[in-house]
């Protein structure tokens, strides 16, 4: 029994699982079948495969699943369009009854009404949802915006602070070196005095 591989998956690897799946999808197949054939490719379980699928892979094919599901819907229509189709051709030819031959292209075209009226039902509620999701895009990238400004406005706001902050140092340290100079003009020691750039320089006698 070959040994089944068990490093990580690669994006190639993610590649091939979707394709192959979003086939079977729009084939009418299951899943299951998908991640068999996935599974003989890459050297894997078909179970490693459906759990790579469902955890990781899927939601990233979110759209790409919807549209190959409707592709199969509308394959299964087609297929039952075609069927009625050759019903209705071997019903026309097996009779010469033309009020009963007409009533199978009446109930064809009635079907074929539907089933045109359906699929544009079903492109409404797409385009609906689709403008739905992107209005909600909008959304997110409007508070992102919102949020970005905040975080700007707050790294300022702490730069003027610490920039406040410094300078109240400075100031301090200067009046600490000033109270110390009028300190030792007053016990007669050494003095010192204060230079330009807030130092202190000792005073010879």
């Amino acid at each position: 029994m070959a040994v089944k591989r068990q490093d990580a998956w690669t994006d190639e690897d993610d590649m091939i699982l979707a394709e192959v799946t979003l086939r079977h999808i729009r084939d009418g197949s299951t899943q299951l079948s998908a991640f068999e054939e996935v599974a003989e490719k890459l050297g894997r379980t078909p179970a490693a495969c459906g759990f790579r699928w469902n955890s990781s892979v899927r939601k990233k094919y979110e759209a790409a699943i919807q549209i190959a599901k409707s592709q199969r819907q509308k394959k299964s229509q087609e297929r039952g369009r075609i069927s009625a189709y050759r019903s209705f051709q071997e019903d026309f030819s097996s009779t010469n009854d033309s009020v009963y031959s007409l009533d199978n292209i009446i109930r064809f075209l009635r079907q074929h009404k539907n089933e045109v009226n359906e699929l544009r039902k079903q492109q409404k509620q797409m385009e609906k949802e689709l403008e739905e999701r992107e209005v909600h895009m909008k959304k997110l990238e409007r508070e992102n915006m919102e949020m970005k400004n905040q975080l700007n406005h707050v790294q300022s706001d702490y730069r003027l602070v610490n920039d406040d902050y410094r300078t109240l140092v400075q100031i301090m340290e200067r009046a600490r070196k000033m109270a110390l100079l009028d300190e030792e003009d007053s016990t007669g020691k050494t003095k010192f005095r204060m230079e330009e750039n807030g130092n202190l320089e000792r005073v010879d006698k």
